[in-house]
């Protein structure tokens, strides 16, 4: 692929940025969880994102003057550990990495994280939906509605090298108040009213 803008070849598509913006979701949690000294990052492994997401977390805690905590699972079989380690190292909060394999086991994830008392801020809302604290990431619906018309185009006749790959234009900040609640958390007033999504 030359560039997103003329990818060449036989390939495009619609990307959702969801490794880009680890900072920002790392900044949200931490507003959300000020007191927390260290933040917990739960990433696959076996996903070639794992390490850059790493090292902008890293990089995130350390402008915030706290301590990362990485953990891995890349099978189901992994998420006790990895979640027995963040109580050892007491991590005050939980980001999970985007991640396919994670993405498909949101509701263990979420039962872990309530058994932990972790508030757990994740890329997906259908996460917060199931009972986890907060996400932040590009609309996953918009994104296959933007797949769906690129499908249309290429059926028609135009050619991939020639239809840019799709950035985002609509990111979705969703908010568990019960959640919030249950972990004796007080959401931040702008919080809420800037949330496209409240749980309530």
């Amino acid at each position: 692929m030359s560039s997103l803008n003329r990818p060449g070849g036989n390939v495009t598509g619609v990307t959702i940025l969801t490794n880009v913006i680890v900072a920002k979701r790392f900044e949200m949690l931490h507003e959300m969880v000020p007191k927390a000294t260290s933040i917990g990052l739960l990433v696959n492994p076996a996903n070639s994102n794992a390490e850059p997401d790493s090292r902008d977390a890293q990089a995130a805690a350390q402008a915030l003057g706290q301590k990362l905590i990485v953990v891995q699972a890349s099978a189901e079989s992994d998420f006790e550990t990895a979640f027995a380690t963040l109580a050892e190292q007491r991590v005050g909060a939980l980001l999970l990495a985007a991640d396919p394999f994670l993405y498909g086991r949101i509701d263990r994830l979420v039962e872990l994280a309530v058994r932990h008392q972790l508030p757990m801020l994740s890329p997906w809302r259908e996460c917060t939906a199931a009972g986890g604290l907060m996400s932040y990431g590009a609309s996953l619906p918009d994104a296959h509605r933007q797949q769906g018309i690129y499908a249309g185009r290429i059926l028609k006749g135009d050619k991939p090298a020639n239809l840019p790959v799709l950035q985002p234009t609509k990111f979705e900040f969703a908010l568990n108040l019960k959640t919030a609640k249950a972990l004796g958390l007080t959401v931040p007033q702008i919080m809420q009213m800037t949330a496209d999504t409240v749980i309530e």
